[in-house]
Protein backbone atom coordinates (compact mmCIF):
# COMPACT_ATOMS: atom_id res chain seq x y z
CA UNK A 1 0.00 0.00 0.00
CA UNK A 2 1.01 3.15 -1.67
CA UNK A 3 1.87 6.30 1.24
CA UNK A 4 -1.30 7.72 -0.48
CA UNK A 5 -3.59 5.02 -0.25
CA UNK A 6 -2.57 4.29 3.63
CA UNK A 7 -3.45 7.99 4.19
CA UNK A 8 -6.29 8.32 2.80
CA UNK A 9 -7.57 4.72 4.61
CA UNK A 10 -6.40 6.15 7.85
CA UNK A 11 -8.28 9.49 7.25
CA UNK A 12 -11.81 7.87 6.50
CA UNK A 13 -10.78 5.46 10.14
CA UNK A 14 -10.79 8.01 12.02
CA UNK A 15 -12.97 10.71 10.37
CA UNK A 16 -16.26 10.09 11.31
CA UNK A 17 -18.14 11.29 13.95
CA UNK A 18 -20.72 8.78 15.60
CA UNK A 19 -23.57 11.35 18.48
CA UNK A 20 -23.06 10.13 21.70
CA UNK A 21 -19.67 8.15 20.99
CA UNK A 22 -17.14 7.94 23.94
CA UNK A 23 -13.63 5.95 24.63
CA UNK A 24 -14.83 2.75 24.99
CA UNK A 25 -11.37 1.19 25.95
CA UNK A 26 -8.67 2.74 28.34
CA UNK A 27 -5.53 3.53 27.58
CA UNK A 28 -4.10 0.69 29.18
CA UNK A 29 -5.64 -1.28 26.87
CA UNK A 30 -4.59 0.39 23.72
CA UNK A 31 -1.09 0.44 24.87
CA UNK A 32 -1.47 -3.03 25.44
CA UNK A 33 -2.62 -3.70 22.30
CA UNK A 34 -0.01 -1.67 20.61
CA UNK A 35 3.00 -3.07 22.20
CA UNK A 36 1.61 -6.94 21.83
CA UNK A 37 1.68 -7.40 25.72
CA UNK A 38 -2.08 -8.12 25.06
CA UNK A 39 -4.22 -8.78 22.53
CA UNK A 40 -8.04 -7.26 22.04
CA UNK A 41 -11.04 -9.76 22.85
CA UNK A 42 -13.53 -10.03 20.49
CA UNK A 43 -15.77 -7.55 22.27
CA UNK A 44 -12.83 -4.99 22.58
CA UNK A 45 -12.46 -5.13 18.77
CA UNK A 46 -16.13 -4.70 18.43
CA UNK A 47 -15.49 -1.59 20.77
CA UNK A 48 -12.93 -0.39 18.53
CA UNK A 49 -14.55 -0.58 15.53
CA UNK A 50 -18.26 0.59 16.79
CA UNK A 51 -15.87 4.42 18.17
CA UNK A 52 -14.34 6.80 15.69
CA UNK A 53 -13.08 8.06 19.07
CA UNK A 54 -11.51 4.92 20.89
CA UNK A 55 -9.91 4.45 17.65
CA UNK A 56 -8.32 8.14 17.29
CA UNK A 57 -7.48 7.58 21.10
CA UNK A 58 -5.52 4.77 19.71
CA UNK A 59 -3.64 6.43 16.47
CA UNK A 60 -2.90 9.07 19.35
CA UNK A 61 -1.20 6.91 21.26
CA UNK A 62 0.67 4.72 18.24
CA UNK A 63 2.05 7.97 16.79
CA UNK A 64 3.26 9.07 20.56
CA UNK A 65 4.75 5.87 20.73
CA UNK A 66 6.53 6.28 17.17
CA UNK A 67 7.43 9.95 18.23
CA UNK A 68 9.33 8.33 21.49
CA UNK A 69 10.96 5.20 20.05
CA UNK A 70 12.03 8.09 17.46
CA UNK A 71 13.95 10.46 20.69
CA UNK A 72 15.18 7.35 22.43
CA UNK A 73 17.43 5.85 19.18
CA UNK A 74 20.69 5.48 20.45
CA UNK A 75 22.04 2.25 18.75
CA UNK A 76 21.08 -1.02 16.84
CA UNK A 77 22.72 -4.09 16.57
CA UNK A 78 23.49 -6.78 14.15
CA UNK A 79 25.13 -10.33 13.61
CA UNK A 80 26.65 -12.07 11.02
CA UNK A 81 24.54 -14.97 10.54
CA UNK A 82 25.23 -17.20 7.62
CA UNK A 83 27.21 -20.01 7.60
CA UNK A 84 30.36 -19.59 5.07
CA UNK A 85 29.23 -20.24 2.03
CA UNK A 86 32.66 -19.27 0.07
CA UNK A 87 31.03 -16.71 -1.68
CA UNK A 88 32.17 -13.17 -0.64
CA UNK A 89 30.12 -11.22 2.68
CA UNK A 90 28.41 -8.27 0.68
CA UNK A 91 25.71 -7.31 3.07
CA UNK A 92 24.86 -7.28 6.75
CA UNK A 93 21.51 -5.99 8.87
CA UNK A 94 20.70 -5.21 11.95
CA UNK A 95 18.24 -7.24 14.49
CA UNK A 96 15.90 -4.12 14.46
CA UNK A 97 15.83 -4.12 10.30
CA UNK A 98 16.75 -0.48 10.30
CA UNK A 99 20.03 -0.35 9.32
CA UNK A 100 22.42 -1.87 6.29
CA UNK A 101 26.41 -2.41 5.86
CA UNK A 102 27.28 -2.85 2.48
CA UNK A 103 30.46 -4.31 1.79
CA UNK A 104 32.13 -3.05 -1.90
CA UNK A 105 35.01 -3.46 -4.17
CA UNK A 106 36.03 -0.02 -6.05
CA UNK A 107 38.84 0.14 -7.83
CA UNK A 108 41.11 -2.40 -6.15
CA UNK A 109 39.73 -1.08 -2.52
CA UNK A 110 37.52 -2.57 -0.22
CA UNK A 111 34.91 0.27 0.79
CA UNK A 112 32.30 -0.20 3.65
CA UNK A 113 28.62 1.65 3.74
CA UNK A 114 26.47 1.96 5.76
CA UNK A 115 22.59 2.82 4.62
CA UNK A 116 19.68 3.72 6.81
CA UNK A 117 16.13 2.40 5.60
CA UNK A 118 14.38 5.06 5.05
CA UNK A 119 11.02 3.52 7.12
CA UNK A 120 13.45 3.64 10.21
CA UNK A 121 10.97 6.04 12.87
CA UNK A 122 14.39 7.99 13.94
CA UNK A 123 15.17 8.25 9.92
CA UNK A 124 13.96 11.98 9.76
CA UNK A 125 15.89 13.10 12.82
CA UNK A 126 19.09 11.39 12.32
CA UNK A 127 19.07 12.91 8.60
CA UNK A 128 18.06 16.26 9.91
CA UNK A 129 20.62 16.34 12.87
CA UNK A 130 23.71 14.88 10.87
CA UNK A 131 24.29 12.74 13.86
CA UNK A 132 27.78 11.47 13.99
CA UNK A 133 27.23 7.73 13.78
CA UNK A 134 30.16 4.70 14.66
CA UNK A 135 29.73 0.88 13.63
CA UNK A 136 31.67 -1.27 15.92
CA UNK A 137 32.60 -4.64 15.43
CA UNK A 138 31.75 -7.24 18.29
CA UNK A 139 34.91 -6.35 19.87
CA UNK A 140 34.26 -2.77 19.81
CA UNK A 141 36.95 -1.96 17.17
CA UNK A 142 35.55 0.91 14.95
CA UNK A 143 34.62 -0.15 11.63
CA UNK A 144 33.14 3.14 10.43
CA UNK A 145 32.81 6.52 11.23
CA UNK A 146 30.82 9.04 9.68
CA UNK A 147 27.61 11.52 9.44
CA UNK A 148 24.88 10.01 6.99
CA UNK A 149 25.03 12.00 3.14
CA UNK A 150 21.07 13.01 2.13
CA UNK A 151 20.87 9.56 0.42
CA UNK A 152 21.22 8.10 4.17
CA UNK A 153 24.89 6.30 3.58
CA UNK A 154 28.17 6.99 4.83
CA UNK A 155 31.14 5.35 3.38
CA UNK A 156 34.89 4.57 4.18
CA UNK A 157 37.39 2.13 2.94
CA UNK A 158 37.41 -0.91 5.36
CA UNK A 159 39.58 -0.54 7.53
CA UNK A 160 41.22 -4.01 8.26
CA UNK A 161 43.20 -6.40 5.94
CA UNK A 162 40.78 -9.87 6.21
CA UNK A 163 37.92 -10.07 4.55
CA UNK A 164 34.80 -8.45 6.16
CA UNK A 165 33.38 -12.09 6.87
CA UNK A 166 36.37 -13.09 8.35
CA UNK A 167 37.10 -10.37 10.45
CA UNK A 168 33.61 -10.13 11.62
CA UNK A 169 33.77 -13.76 12.51
CA UNK A 170 36.72 -12.91 14.54
CA UNK A 171 35.18 -10.48 16.41
CA UNK A 172 32.51 -11.64 18.04
CA UNK A 173 30.08 -12.25 14.67
CA UNK A 174 28.32 -9.11 15.76
CA UNK A 175 28.21 -5.22 15.17
CA UNK A 176 26.41 -2.02 16.50
CA UNK A 177 25.31 1.22 14.87
CA UNK A 178 25.85 4.06 17.39
CA UNK A 179 25.41 7.60 17.93
CA UNK A 180 28.86 9.25 18.69
CA UNK A 181 29.96 12.41 19.61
Amino acid sequence: MNTIDRKLRERLLVAPRVEGDRLMLGDAVLLAALDGSRALTAGERVALQGSPLTTRRLRTLALARRQAANDAWQGSRGMLRAADSGARLTQLATDDGFWRLHFVDSGGARRVILQLLPDAPFAARLLREGALLHVLDGAGAQVLAGRLDLDGECECDWPFGDDPAVHFQRHGAAFTVQMGS
